[in-house]
């Protein structure tokens, strides 16, 4: 039966005007985005078996261009779509960190870099520039690396921070094993920074290592 054959309540779309998109499944929010099934299936049973497929609504959403077209029902218009929901999504994050807020919540900025970094598949490290009043001036990706780490380089790190005329700096990088448990690298390499930074008056307020599902602040272990 097609959708547009069933009761109105049960329709994904009807039921998201009514009851709010909280109130869909995994399945019908990926129905919507879909707009059509296949021969034989309604978007509903389509989005059922490509979240089987992917396991998961995650797995979906960061799939590779390759992995995802080659998913029957799918292809690069539905990918593209994709990408520009993800890319609006994390801008709605981003406005929450504008010039006109301060920083007055570290959930947020774990919000944010969580959104940004958490499923790369090689690591990043960013710098979050901030002025004096610790308001975002720009969120700069500065050293891309392997599966194993990236080469960071404080001298790079400073010329950076002086052309934004930051105040103030947080440092942020992922471990693609999903283990945000810091190394021991990663707090030489902040102390190291840190230092470079304080030579030039601008104050290094955190690092956060993004992992899967969870976000380490350096501040809220008293490393900083």
């Amino acid at each position: 039966m097609a959708i547009k054959d069933w009761p109105a309540d049960e329709r994904p779309r009807e039921k998201l005007l009514n009851k709010g998109a909280g109130a869909l499944s995994d399945a019908e929010l990926l129905a919507i985005f879909l707009r059509t099934g296949c021969a034989g299936k309604s978007a509903v049973q389509l989005a059922r078996e490509l979240l089987s497929q992917f396991q998961g609504l995650r797995s979906l959403l960061g799939a590779s261009r390759t992995e995802f077209c080659r998913a029957h029902g799918l292809g690069d218009a539905k990918f593209s779509q994709l990408q520009a929901v993800l890319e609006m999504s994390r801008r709605h994050l981003a406005e929450t960190l504008n010039r006109e807020h301060s920083f007055n919540s570290s959930q947020a900025v774990k919000n944010y870099l969580s959104a940004q970094l958490r499923d790369r598949h090689a690591e990043v490290f960013a710098v979050l520039m901030l002025d004096s009043q610790h308001r975002l001036i720009s969120y700069e990706e500065l050293f891309h690396g392997t599966i194993d780490g990236a080469a960071v380089y404080p001298r790079e790190v400073v010329k950076k921070a002086l052309s934004h005329n930051a105040a103030a700096v947080i440092f942020a990088h992922n471990h693609p094993s999903g283990v945000a448990e810091p190394s021991d690298a990663d707090r030489s390499i902040t102390q190291r920074l840190k230092d470079a930074l304080q030579l030039v008056d601008i104050r290094t307020l955190d690092h956060m290592v993004v992992g899967d599902g969870e976000v380490v602040s350096f501040a809220d272990r008293g490393w900083i």
